[in-house]
């Protein structure tokens, strides 16, 4: 038989791919390679949070009613509770102690084991992370655990047992249970090493606020370690009174408040004990309060249980106006008429929760929404009707939004079509109606569009000044695009209404052939781009797709070279480094002696004058113009670009914007 080559036996020579380049990481290396796929690395809060959450998991249980966070002098921080205590036996398949695989290995926990029988019925949700990471990223951990008459202590480096498991006999009146977590957080993997105290603060009054009757205190130690700040938090009135004590204005009508949860017969194929308390205030002015959790995991970028809220809000409120024909005529309802003024404090139990990357910003489990909203709005509507007054308040400002909504966007409409377009005023525009040679360049800023007003050329070049960066509109609503001023001047000026991938938009309005976005060659101007060509591949998808918009490539670097043998002096422009590379070795080549040269780099547009623009920019024969397109023939290149964009542009997709800069951030240059 051939012999099979062995990766461990034949070395690999430098370039090559073979068996032996495929690396293995095995136990927590993964999250000391790539930890921001794992956590947050601005700062270690999250990796404190992981081992907060579990002292509330088990007060969520039923087993505890006191979590204290200590911050040590010397950086450390201690979690310690009196649950169950972690169990420090063997594990029955592993055959090495539960305390150990728990805090070593990424896919261990006891939450996996979900209903009546399981050890946590309702926990933060399930990534086979937790505590091992919490491990992974730090100088030491060490752990004590006091469960059946006895005390476990072990102690970690680095997500390495560094002292194994110690047993000992619990002293006479030491605590019967409970689990004691100190961790020094390795600060090599973060930005900033010390823990943002408001947001720490913030996090542990929550889990008081969201566990009436269980006790959360946070001691700060002092340097000298003899004194010490404490704070202590025990709400006993729940979500009602955090939300009074913080809500920024006084609150239209009284509270609504609510708490309700599946029983062992629920019809709605619920599992038991899943369902949400809430509390919801109303305010006509000021900023709002709007706080969500999943057992007890704050949800900062909301999710699936907060879109439950609003559905069973609105659906409330329409029916209550409907019921007591309080709707003026002409008055259409919308979601966010009801929403946009509610502070709330939401707080759902999942059995199984679904969140969105590893650090649980985002609820996406799909059945939350129903759960939350049928809950929510047979509350509301029983509220409403037996406070007909109260109701009747809060539909007039519900009103008061929607006449509000609707007369902006006649507004906008009105401006859109008035018969023959008024070109908005920053426009300047070229002479010629040639479609075939006419263009119009988006310039970022109006120094900048000054110097290429001045520059352009009158017959064929139109400048469109842009304010700052355009909005980001991957998520607006076609029918509102024209709110924003900047969008309606861009779409006046071009001729053509948004539209649709699907759609067949009436093209004979064009006024240029070429859309050219001109914008600083920094990572604001890139950003500029990915707004602008974002917009066009939203709203204008049949402009792209037709070859009329490019992208204006500008310099970054100017070259005054000396004269040189027979060649003159001159100026040498190159788009970034590379080329500045490339052009010092030409005139090395040339004959032109080292540093004889002066290297000019442009801050931005507004810097070069219209010479300069016209003759890198603007100038047909000389400029850069990219034209901007998907590839012909492949079906999958529009979707894979949704995709793409969605990734880059969408709001709920920080997680995986994350994801993306940890798996190719060394890849990228950045001009900082």
């Amino acid at each position: 038989m051939p012999s099979t080559r062995s990766s461990s036996s034949t070395p690999v020579k430098p370039g090559e791919y073979a068996e032996a380049s495929i690396r293995v990481l095995k136990g927590l290396e993964p999250v000391k390679q790539r930890p921001g796929m794992y956590t947050r690395t601005d700062n270690p809060l999250h990796i404190v949070q992981e081992v907060i959450d579990n002292a509330a998991d088990e007060a969520l249980a039923g087993h505890g009613k006191r979590i204290a966070v200590t911050l040590h002098a010397d950086g450390s921080v201690s979690v310690d509770d009196d649950g169950r205590g972690i169990p420090f036996g063997l594990h029955p398949e592993e055959k090495v102690p539960v305390l150990e695989i728990v805090y070593t290995r990424l896919h261990a926990g006891g939450k996996f084991d979900k209903g009546a029988s399981g050890a946590y019925s309702f926990s933060g949700g399930l990534h086979g992370v937790g505590v091992s990471v919490t491990n992974a990223l730090a100088k030491r951990l060490q752990v004590s655990v006091w469960r059946e008459g006895q005390v476990a202590s072990i102690a970690f480096a680095g997500g390495d047992v560094l002292e194994k498991l110690v047993l000992r006999k619990a002293a006479a009146g030491e605590r019967k249970s409970g689990t004691s977590v100190r961790v020094w957080p390795d600060p090599k993997y973060f930005d900033v090493a010390e823990l943002p105290r408001h947001d720490l603060v913030h996090l542990l009054r929550s889990k008081a606020v969201l566990m009436p009757g269980v006790t959360v205190t946070l001691t700060h130690e002092k340097s000298n370690r003899t004194e010490q700040d404490q704070q202590t938090w025990l709400y006993k009135g729940g979500l009602r009174d955090y939300l009074l004590q913080n809500l920024p204005a006084e609150p239209l009508i009284p509270l609504f408040e609510g708490e309700q949860y599946a029983g062992i017969n629920e019809t709605e194929n619920f599992a038991e004990g899943e369902g949400a308390a809430w509390c919801v205030a109303f305010t006509d002015e000021g900023n709002l309060l709007r706080e969500s959790y999943v057992n007890l995991i704050p949800t900062v970028a909301g999710g699936t249980h907060e879109s439950g809220l609003k559905d069973g809000l609105f659906a409330a409120v329409k029916g209550f106006i409907e019921l007591h024909a309080l709707l003026p005529k002409g008055v259409k309802l919308m979601p966010e008429d009801v929403f946009s003024r509610a502070s709330f404090v939401l707080s759902a139990k999942v059995l199984d929760p679904q969140f969105q990357g590893q650090i649980k910003e985002r609820l996406n489990s799909r059945d939350t929404l129903r759960l939350v909203s049928n809950y929510v709005r047979p509350a509301l509507e029983l509220w409403l009707n037996q406070h007909v007054e109260v109701g009747r308040k809060l539909a007039e400002l519900v009103i008061r939004q929607a006449q509000t909504r609707q007369r902006a966007a006649q507004k906008v409409e009105k401006r859109k079509g008035s018969g023959v377009a008024v070109l908005p005023g920053k426009l300047t525009d070229c002479e010629s109606r040639d479609l075939s040679m006419n263009e119009v360049f988006l310039v970022e800023g109006d120094s900048a569009g000054g110097s290429a007003k001045m520059g352009r050329n009158k017959e064929t070049q139109a400048v469109l000044p842009l304010r700052g960066k355009v909005l980001n509109t991957w998520e607006v609503e076609r029918d509102r695009l024209f709110a924003n001023n900047e969008i309606h001047d861009i779409a006046v000026a071009l001729g053509v209404d948004p539209h649709g991938p699907n759609d067949e938009p009436d093209l004979s309005g064009l006024r240029y052939g070429k859309v050219c976005i001109l914008s600083d060659a920094d990572v604001d101007g890139s950003h500029i781009q990915v707004l602008l060509l974002t917009l066009f591949f939203r709203h204008f998808p049949k402009l792209v797709e037709r070859g009329h918009v490019c992208i204006a490539k500008p310099p970054l670097f100017r070259v005054d070279a000396p004269a040189r043998g027979k060649r003159p002096a001159a100026k040498i422009y190159a788009l970034d480094e590379g080329e500045l590379e490339a052009a010092l070795d030409k005139l090395r080549k040339e004959g032109a002696r080292e540093q004889s040269w002066t290297i000019s780099r442009f801050k931005g547009l507004g810097e070069m004058n219209a010479e300069q623009l016209w003759e890198t920019t603007l100038n047909p024969e000389t400029r850069r113009l990219l034209p901007v397109g998907w590839g012909q023939g492949e079906a999958s290149t529009f979707e894979a670009t949704v995709k793409v964009l969605t990734q880059l542009m969408g709001k709920g997709e920080a997680s995986a914007r994350r994801e993306l800069m940890e798996l190719h951030g060394d890849a990228v240059e950045v001009d900082v």
